[in-house]
């Protein structure tokens, strides 16, 4: 078991992911944990903080009571603020979020009325620090980032194709966009740390095809790769048939029928990986107790699904799968911008 104490080496880290992300001296920071959040990530980002001259606080709330009947693992679908009108208030008059709940305030109900404030967001994703000093954000990514940004906007139809059987169509015309390198000074941005994606929220009656998730592509809820092949069949943004005679199947099955809600079965997000600096392998190296499983919803060319919550759309649910696959095929407009799990031309 790695330890978890405010190394040095760690502090210099947040530091220079916080000055990426414009705090410095003065900046109104809100640290928001939960009884249940890791002690060294508060730890760490108050020291930083600290050292950067940023005017902070810290908002610590008690981990909700269980509502779910499946355990919620690395989501981003967080109730941590449970509706308190006075934390909600507080959020509104920082400049900055440093996020470090268990399962993190993205998908959260009450960041929407939180972002209208202009009040940006850091998620600093429940990972061991190690992991994070590993996936650090650079000024380089931003540029590439917004620029996968800018392709999706652009873009009317975005389809994924794979050697194993995947063919999906997605419109994605005037779908809201987004994604992150990690940082942003932005007024309402949402960023975390890992970073590095692209991705975009589509509307209703959007989502079609079919999708064949392969041996080593991930299930980032259970924090496992696949050793099977899953088919599933979506039919206007919701999976419609589970194929599969085998566990992985199984798994998903069972979780899914489990929230005895549809909109479980629904679209998120989808999108694709930018991050050199994650890695498809490292979830061999680590306990799943050491991680939240961001790094591989960024590792550089892969495709990234979703199901589960999805503003834009009008569904909110805890029930949330992130499905990150190799080898896939990502076109916008008939124009390839992945081919076989690799970025292309300026996205490189």
């Amino acid at each position: 078991m790695m330890q978890e104490i405010p190394e040095p080496k760690w502090v210099a880290s947040f530091k220079r992911v916080f000055a990426l992300n414009g705090i410095g001296n003065g900046t109104q920071v809100a640290i928001v944990a939960e009884s249940q959040s890791r002690p060294v990530m508060a730890q760490l980002a108050g020291l930083a903080l600290f050292d950067l001259g940023a005017v902070y606080s810290t908002i610590t709330l008690p981990t909700a009571p269980q509502s779910a009947p499946v355990p919620v693992k690395s989501t981003g679908a967080s109730d941590a603020v449970q509706g308190i009108r006075h934390v909600i208030e507080a959020l509104k008059h920082v400049e900055v979020i440093v996020d470090v709940t268990v399962e993190g305030l993205i998908h959260a109900e009450e960041m929407a009325e939180i972002e209208q404030a202009g009040t940006r967001l850091l998620v600093i994703c429940n990972e061991h620090p190690e992991v994070l000093e590993r996936t650090e954000p650079y000024a380089d990514l931003g540029p590439k980032v917004a620029l996968g940004i800018q392709m999706l906007s652009d873009a009317s139809e975005m389809r994924v194709t794979s050697r194993a059987g995947t063919d999906l169509t997605i419109n994605i015309k005037d779908a809201p966009c987004g994604g992150t390198p990690g940082f942003s000074t932005r007024p309402g941005a949402v960023d975390h740390w890992p970073g590095g994606l692209c991705l975009c929220f589509p509307g209703k009656n959007a989502v079609n095809g079919r999708i064949v998730m392969d041996v080593g592509d991930m299930n980032l809820t259970f924090k496992s790769y696949l050793s099977n092949q899953i088919t599933m069949i979506i039919e206007n943004d919701f999976i419609t048939d589970i194929q599969g005679d085998n566990l992985d199947a199984e798994l998903f099955r069972e979780y899914l029928k489990a929230w005895d809600d549809p909109k479980a079965f629904g679209f998120s997000h989808v999108g694709w990986g930018m991050n050199p600096r994650a890695r498809w392998e490292s979830l061999a190296l680590y306990d799943k107790g050491d991680l939240q499983a961001t790094e591989f919803r960024a590792w550089a060319g892969n495709f990234l699904w979703s199901t589960g919550s999805n503003q834009y759309a009008g569904r909110f649910t805890l029930g949330h799968f992130d499905l990150p696959m190799r080898g896939c095929t990502i076109a916008l407009d008939g124009a390839d911008v992945v081919i076989d799990g690799q970025l292309q031309g300026d996205l490189a």
